[in-house]
């Protein structure tokens, strides 16, 4: 039998999402265009995305990412409490989990809201004026658990 290729792992399985609080959706389309140009499988849930319908889903999906984005400034409230129900959910715990966008209304860089966000359980931080060469080089760095192939 003749082997055309070999079996390749396929990419991450990524979950894109808002906040309840959070209505913008370019955002999130630019982020599914960058995750799917990458190889990846994105599951966009789009905007005001209730923590219950966030968790249920990625429960569902059993994502290897899940990326929070936010464009309204309120992503460093929200993601203190989103990210508190994901990593209660035991199939969540481990699940890499970032957040990235505007998160506060005063502005970006502040240290203490980087370090707040990732003592409480992100896996990274990515406010706005962040490259997206930092952001594609942290996806490259995880590997795809959900086993699928191609």
């Amino acid at each position: 039998m003749e082997q055309h290729g070999k079996a390749q792992r396929a990419g991450l399985t990524v979950v894109v999402t808002t906040m309840a609080s959070d209505s913008h959706t370019w955002n999130l389309v630019f982020l599914q265009l960058l995750l799917e140009e990458l190889g990846h499988r994105v599951t966009n849930l789009g905007a005001c995305v209730p923590d219950g319908l966030l968790v249920a889903e990625c429960r569902r999906t059993a994502p290897d990412l899940i990326v929070l984005s936010s464009v309204n400034g309120h992503g460093f409230q929200d993601g203190l409490r989103v990210i508190a129900a994901l990593r209660a959910c035991p199939e969540l715990a481990g699940t890499p989990t970032v957040i990235g966008g505007k998160l506060g209304i005063a502005g970006s860089g502040d240290p203490a809201r980087r370090c707040a966000l990732l003592a409480a359980g992100f896996d990274g931080v990515f406010e706005e004026g962040v490259s997206v060469p930092e952001f594609r080089s942290f996806v490259g760095s995880l590997p795809a658990t959900s086993g699928a192939l191609l």
